[in-house]
């Protein structure tokens, strides 16, 4: 039975690719940072899950306790997906940001390259490193330069150079996902995406009177955390360690985002969609659109969920949890 071992087990993707692993037949355990809200921890999982994964208390800036566990685990895959990973927010607490994104990204790889060293390892890289470059198609890819317009964006830049300097210089089963946005009903509501949702089914109830946002014109290409973690899963196992591209190729704005989703609910957005600055990044990352070619045809990976169909599955978790 193969053993991974996850960084960020109790997130979106954490809880996705747990309960993935586990259909396929891994024994799965990962550390979580203490918090006293006991409900915070692992509360993605239902009771089921809960009971097949090991869980320890630990943190990437914690060097010790990331050495005690990968000695004794011993996983064959690592997968690094903790991180402060709300961009806005990177602006107010950019010390921790890097701390967390860079500085982690190099304490988990010398617990990694000391402790089990014939184990393969992904790191959670980001689509925010490419900044504003575009190239001349209109795509971000592999060979794309990364021009970071984020304290998030330039912590993420280190984390997936230092991820390829450690393959190349300790010839480590190393590599880096490059995973444009990607959302589901398991999504914090502090991202724009569930707060769009969240909100729009609580006006539809009778629960709010209005939704507040911040540049509705920035344009993003969006996938479902399901179809990524398995882009995650075949990028760690192929042959050779390498980088990829996970995306939809599909770009869409926040204003389409907004008019769909109040759409579907029967509802006007311009009656109750107002914008405040403070929602807005000091520097704004206009436009992402990923060219996911190399992954679709290397390790024959594609999405199955599309922009809209993303948004029903929102949509329809959001109705039922606030349904009075």
């Amino acid at each position: 039975m193969k053993k991974a071992f996850i960084t960020g087990i109790n997130g979106q993707d954490g809880s996705y690719l747990t309960e993935y692993l586990l259909s396929l037949g891994y024994e799965v355990s990962g550390i979580v940072r203490r918090n006293s809200v006991s409900e915070n921890q692992q509360s993605r999982f239902t009771d089921d899950i809960r009971s097949k994964v090991s869980i320890v208390y630990g943190d990437l800036l914690d060097q010790g306790s990331l050495e005690n566990t990968l000695k004794q685990v011993q996983p064959d895959e690592i997968y690094n997906l903790a991180a402060q990973s709300h961009v806005r927010i990177s602006y107010d607490i950019p010390q921790f940001t890097v701390q967390s994104n860079a500085l982690g990204v190099i304490n988990i790889l010398e617990a990694y390259k000391r402790n089990c060293p014939t184990a393969k390892f992904y790191q959670a890289s980001s689509s925010e490193m490419f900044g504003n470059s575009v190239d001349e198609d209109g795509f971000q890819r592999e060979t794309t330069p990364f021009s970071p317009v984020s304290p998030y964006g330039c912590s993420k830049v280190f984390g997936f150079n230092i991820v390829r300097n450690y393959r190349n210089a300790f010839n480590l089963h190393a590599c880096n996902g490059i995973l444009f946005n990607h959302e589901s009903p398991r999504r914090g509501s502090n991202f724009v995406t569930t707060k769009v949702v969240k909100t729009a089914v609580q006006i539809k109830y009778g629960l709010a009177d209005k939704l507040i946002l911040g540049n509705m014109d920035s344009y993003r290409d969006w996938g479902h955390s399901k179809d990524y973690i398995k882009a995650m899963h075949k990028i760690i196992n192929h042959d050779k360690p390498d980088d990829f591209v996970v995306s939809t190729m599909k770009t869409h704005s926040i204003r389409e985002m907004v008019a769909y989703v109040f759409n579907k609910l029967d509802l006007d957005y311009k009656q109750y969609v107002t914008q405040d600055k403070k929602f807005m990044r000091a520097e704004e990352l206009k436009y992402l659109k990923g060219d996911s070619t190399k992954i679709r045809e290397t390790l024959n990976w594609k999405p199955d969920y599309t922009f809209e169909t993303l948004l029903d599955d929102m949509i329809k978790h959001w109705l039922e949890v606030l349904a009075v």
